[in-house]
Order: structure tokens, then sequence, then C-alpha cells
């Protein structure tokens, strides 16, 4: 009977692991990052949103605007930080939990107490499965306009026009539903009439 040689299986196994970790773990990572810094800079760094040359924000996450004059997105739920990136997830919470209902009760009284009218859209009420969504509806967006343009001293319509310039359809006409980036469209309204207000 042959005796098992230890060198010669540990030799290649060594080998191996050792080309494997250079090509995946050194190689290809280089590959795949310039690739994507050349073709894709924005989305390869964040897709940041800047303004006037100062970092805003980031078209894929949502950010928390509390004031009248701005567009309110989907509540966030990543925890005691709204919109945190490092805790993306949904709150978890079935249908019939009481914490759920509540959370929705305490936004629908919040949207209503700053003027809103009529039912309110469920993407207002609910976070997203994420919890960092940076969309609304353009229901959603419609639901706000009445109290923003008080806020901001415009006529509704231009309002409007704002939210419908903003607007993205679904991809290629065909994936996603129609939908409006917050941030986006407070930058827009910022540039229409300015407002130094806590966001």
């Amino acid at each position: 009977m042959k005796q098992h040689n230890t060198k010669s299986t540990l030799r290649p196994a060594l080998t191996l692991f050792i080309l494997l970790g250079v090509l995946l773990g050194g190689v290809y990572p280089a590959i795949v990052t310039g690739l994507a810094q050349a073709f894709f800079p924005a989305q390869a760094n964040g897709s940041v949103i800047e303004n006037r040359g100062v970092a805003v924000g980031s078209v894929l996450i949502g950010q928390s605007f509390t004031s009248p004059g701005y567009f309110w997105g989907r509540p966030s739920a990543s925890g005691v930080f709204p919109n945190n990136g490092t805790a993306s997830g949904g709150s978890n919470l079935g249908p019939t939990n009481p914490a759920l209902k509540q959370a929705a009760e305490d936004r629908a009284k919040a949207l209503q107490d700053a003027g809103g009218q009529g039912p309110i859209p469920m993407d207002l009420l609910t976070a997203s499965g994420s919890g960092l969504d940076p969309h609304i509806s353009p229901e959603a967006a419609e639901y706000q306009v009445r109290r923003v343009a008080q806020a901001r001293g415009l006529d509704a319509e231009r309002v409007r026009a704002l939210v419908r310039e903003n607007a993205e359809q679904p991809q290629w006409g065909l994936f996603g539903e129609a939908r409006v980036n917050v941030l986006k469209l407070n930058l827009a309204l910022d540039e229409v009439a300015p407002m130094v207000v806590a966001k």
C-alpha cells in the first residue's frame, strides 16, 4: 500500500489558493473598478448629487425633509437615524402589528396637520423594503403640492409643473412605476424659490 504524501497534496492546494487570491482578490476587482470608473463614473461613485459644487446627497438614498416648504419622502425604517445607509432594511412589522398601525397613524396626523387634505397615498405612510427609498409616487407629490406652494409663496400650478418636470417614467416604459426623486424635486424648488429653512 502506497503511503500518502502530505507535501504532494499541500503544494498544489497552496498554489491554487494563492493564484485564486491574486486573481479574484486583486486582478478581477481592479478590472471591474477600472471599467466602472471609465464607463459609469457617476454610478460607480455613489450617484452623488451636487449643488453648486457641494455634495448634497445621493440619487439612490432618501433624505428626511420635515419643513413644510419641502416635499417629504417616504418614512425610513432604518432606526434612530433616518435613511441610514448602513441600516438598510424593512421594519419587518406585519400588517396586524399595532406598532405598524401606530406609525402609519402618526405619519397621517403629521401630514394632515401640515395641511394635507383627502386620502393619503400609501407610500407616504409606509417605508419601502430597503427603508431608504429616495422616490415617491406622483400621487404622493401631488398630495403635498398645496402645502409646499403655500410655504414657498408660489402658485400651486408652478409647483405642480415642477413635479411633472421631475417625474421619472418606468424603465423603457415597461419596468417599475412612475416616480419622483424627492431630493431632485426639492433642489428644483430651491432654484425657483430659494428659502432658508431646516431640513
